[in-house]
């Protein structure tokens, strides 16, 4: 019998993806004989009403010390880091004495470095020694664990309570979420608040999205499964405000029971939630067959342009892209190979399907005819950047919501 992980309440996947491998583990050729696979299956818990995936890789398969993935290379999200680091300073941390902040996976300090510059007490939690050594080359106190209740009362012990834990795009990797929440509500004041963002359940059903379900992405939460997972410790949702970042994403916001006013945005939220059917099964019935219509239609498209002599290159090489050419078979023979700017990934290749990956450089010394945005999220600064792509007649493939090609 398969648990949720919240609940203990029984599951069943409502579809799989075959078999998938570490979405952000770029290989060498010599590493392709041993690589790591496991079945990507998702599952929705009637009972709190969770979205997960049934089998998770150990955490130190996901995060090491060859962790691929900084947070800095997007311009975009250096901006909207800022701007939620003074949200915070100018908010909740004003006229709080000697104001302390935790962040749980702050991967290279992009946001915690804000609170630095301000003389704030603060400290990073990352499990990636090389993605924290660089928070720490630029003075952002980082340390290399996972967190968990142990952690939240060495943090006790050293620093004291929390006036805020910080988390973006990080709360839905962890898989003992329950051990996480018990950690937070130790280490929190009692006027303490946890903010996290993390890639929003409605907004990827209704784009079908689904290469946001990779091994990294135990959960993909709604405002529902928030409040049901943090209430039975303590914690209530104070307030639900959706972001752009990530292709959709929601900022929820918790604090002790009775410790501030509740925003009447969450019961509009959860109330959207329900006309959507998030809470019924149905809902991911139709979801996995939107996901295959997308997987074949997108298919048929690359066949065409091969079969027509069309180059294709992929544009981002992203954890997201792993789950999209692994479930829909896009190999080097669709896709001449993926562009990207992340140093540590170029030449190698990607996972599972090996595709090669190069620099940015060979994007542009001679464009192809067509590009897959595989970093759709990012698509506004994408094509504001990328204006000689256009003028050389290039055309991108967008897969969300709909398999397109944009002229």
């Amino acid at each position: 019998m398969i648990s949720c992980r919240v609940c203990g309440n029984q599951l069943e996947k409502f579809m799989s993806f075959g078999k998938m491998p570490i979405a952000n583990r770029f290989l060498l050729p010599k590493q392709f004989d041993s690589e790591y696979f496991f079945e990507l299956a998702p599952a929705f818990c009637k009972s709190c009403f969770t979205f997960q995936i049934i089998e998770q890789p150990s955490p130190e398969k996901m995060f090491h010390n060859n962790y691929a993935f900084y947070s800095s290379t997007s311009r975009y999200m250096q901006l909207h880091f800022k701007e939620f680091a003074y949200e915070v300073i100018n908010s909740i941390l004003m006229g709080r004495d000697e104001p302390f902040v935790v962040e749980i996976g702050s991967n290279d300090g992009i946001m915690l470095r804000h609170f630095k510059d301000k003389g704030c007490r603060h400290l990073g939690i990352e499990p990636s020694e090389n993605v924290a050594d660089v928070a720490r080359k630029n003075g952002v106190n980082s340390l290399s664990k996972f967190f968990d209740v142990d952690l939240a009362e060495q943090i006790i012990e050293e620093y004291g309570q929390a006036d805020v834990i910080l988390s973006a795009n990080a709360m839905c990797h962890i898989s003992d979420i329950n051990s996480v929440a018990r950690g937070i509500s130790l280490l929190l004041k009692p006027k303490g608040v946890l903010i996290f963002e993390d890639p929003y359940l409605g907004d990827m059903i209704s784009k079908v999205s689904y290469d946001q379900i990779y091994d990294e992405h135990v959960f993909i939460f709604s405002a529902t499964s928030v409040s049901r997972i943090f209430q039975q410790y303590g914690l209530e949702l104070i307030n639900a405000i959706p972001q752009i970042t990530h292709g959709g994403s929601m900022r929820y916001i918790l604090a002790p029971i009775g410790s501030h006013l509740v925003s009447p945005n969450v019961k509009k939220i959860i109330d959207k939630e329900i006309e959507q059917g998030l809470p019924l099964p149905d809902t991911y019935e139709k979801f996995k067959e939107n996901c295959e219509k997308s997987r074949d239609t997108l298919l048929e498209l690359l066949n065409r342009l091969k079969d027509r002599g069309k180059r294709v290159v992929g544009y981002g090489a992203t954890s997201k892209s792993t789950t999209v050419t692994n479930y829909c078979k896009i190999g080097p023979e669709h896709i001449e190979f993926i562009s990207d700017t992340t140093p540590i990934k170029q030449g190698r290749f990607t996972p599972g399907m090996h595709i090669p990956v190069r620099p940015y450089e060979e994007f542009t010394k001679n464009f192809p005819e067509y590009a897959l945005l595989f970093a759709w999220n990012h698509a506004q600064e994408i094509f504001e950047k990328e204006v000689k792509f256009k003028y050389a007649k290039g055309k991108w493939i967008s897969y969300v919501p709909n398999v397109d090609i944009i002229e």
